[in-house]
């Protein structure tokens, strides 16, 4: 007559036969709680939060304040209402980034240079939107014996493409007679959802595109084939060593935050 083992009896267990290694394992894994990775994955979100909060436009009202002061500086006459405001990072001529914050509005494209150490305005460049005639997107490309690159993609606007820089434009660093301006992506863009949104750099380059459509709309210039291309392509940076923009984009010196016992 066969035994039958009853519903909630333990199973006869066969001579020899131990519980698997892996399943103990898994048993205490499950008893124990978190993996033991998860210390790890803690540390280098601690190591990043410290990252961040380096940078003064994280530090609490920075950014209210510095929209504020920004938008007081918006000619309307000139420029018409705000659309949107960001938060960039220039990239020169020379590879160097530098800190922006950008105010699209109905004819303008507003630059400003911003200290979030001092809370004043250093520089506003303004572009007129009717006057940009071609926007590309994509990765940055350098010479082929260049000792230099870039991750990630960005943006670049041109506004009169009948004008080259000069050889003197483009062996100068602080030239700034180029007929072209380049975005990428703000290092703090990860911070929070608030600062994913400002520094989305494709939304961003959508809605300046369909503001200069507008702006050629309205104000069109005469001799000049209206009209904004977009272009998917390589942005090149024409230059081979850049000891100068290595450095300093290694350090973050085109960005306001605490380095030490200083900030700058």
């Amino acid at each position: 007559m066969s035994e039958v083992v009853g519903e909630g009896m333990p199973s006869p267990q066969q001579p020899g036969v131990t519980e698997a290694p892996e399943e103990r394992s898994e048993e205490r894994a499950e008893e124990g709680g978190a993996p033991p990775t998860q210390p790890a994955a803690s540390e280098a979100t601690h190591l990043q939060e410290f990252k961040f909060r380096r940078f003064f436009v994280l530090r609490p009202g920075t950014l209210n304040q510095a929209i504020r002061d920004i938008e007081a500086l918006v000619d309307k006459e000139v420029d018409g209402s705000i659309l949107s405001t960001w938060l960039m990072a220039e990239v020169d001529h020379w590879n160097n980034e530098k800190e922006r914050l950008v105010l699209i509005t109905d004819n303008s494209l507003l630059v400003f240079k911003y200290d979030f150490v001092m809370f004043c305005c250093d520089h506003v460049h303004r572009i007129a939107l009717n006057l940009v005639d071609r926007i590309c997107h994509g990765c940055f490309s350098f010479p082929k014996y260049s000792l230099l690159k870039r991750d990630g993609e960005g943006m670049r606007i041109f506004w009169d493409r009948l004008r080259e820089p000069s050889f003197t434009s483009r062996w100068n660093p602080f030239a700034i007679d180029y007929p072209f301006i380049s975005f990428t992506h703000h290092p703090v863009r990860d911070a929070s959802e608030r600062f994913a949104a400002l520094c989305d750099i494709d939304t961003f380059r959508e809605q300046l595109e369909e503001a200069a459509q507008k702006a050629h709309a309205l104000k069109p210039v005469p001799g000049k084939a209206n009209g904004v291309l977009v272009l998917n392509q390589n942005i090149p940076v024409e230059i081979y060593v850049g000891v100068m923009s290595f450095f300093g984009n290694q350090n973050k010196l085109g960005y306001c935050m605490a380095r030490g016992g200083l900030g700058f």
